[in-house]
């Protein structure tokens, strides 16, 4: 396995050079251009050192590497609809959850509202992409309608509404992940 790259592309994420690299194994600067072009290889005990250095240890580096997915599609997604409250939500990204932040798609039929959320840390965004809805924060109500945006940070109780006879569809995101 060559090693010698994986190497060179941590030591270049955390900053170092090679110089200060080896300096902090007490290595050579030379040894570690070695390393890193594959012309050599450290002894397990070198390779520990060099890895904590770069804030890593040998299961973590040696590990497979997950692709990670950009792309999601509509098949994808996981929904769950609200009859009582007259609304369904489709979390957009799977296990969003673990990110720091969740994007959810609602859509309100008439009448419909979200599940009420109490205060909590973080901030929320939305994205009215059809319909008209009322967005309760405390005591005061805003009016959004298709087109507009709406942020603000949940510092009281919240929850949104749907404004129009035909429902309601917006993207809505929250940081840290609540929904």
């Amino acid at each position: 396995m060559e090693i010698g790259n994986k190497i060179k592309k941590l030591r270049v994420l955390k900053g170092l050079t090679q110089e200060e690299l080896g300096d902090r194994c007490e290595l050579s600067k030379g040894f570690i251009s070695q390393v890193e072009r594959d012309l050599t290889s450290p002894s397990i005990a070198t390779l520990i050192d060099i890895l904590q250095v770069l804030g890593t240890d040998l299961p973590e580096f040696f590990g497979n590497e997950e692709e990670t997915e950009i792309v999601f599609h509509e098949s994808d997604y996981f929904e769950k609809e609200d009859t009582e409250l007259n609304n369904k939500i489709e979390w957009l990204i799977p296990n969003a959850q673990k990110n720091m932040m969740e994007p959810i798609k609602v859509t309100l039929k008439n009448k419909g509202i979200t599940y009420p959320d109490n205060p909590h840390e973080g901030e929320e965004f939305g994205y009215v992409l059809k319909g008209k809805i009322l967005i309760h924060i405390g005591n005061k109500s805003h009016e959004a309608s298709a087109g507009d945006s709406f942020y603000y940070t949940p510092s009281e109780s919240h929850y949104i509404e749907c404004k129009s006879s035909n429902g309601a569809e917006f993207i809505w995101i929250s940081t840290p992940p609540t929904f």
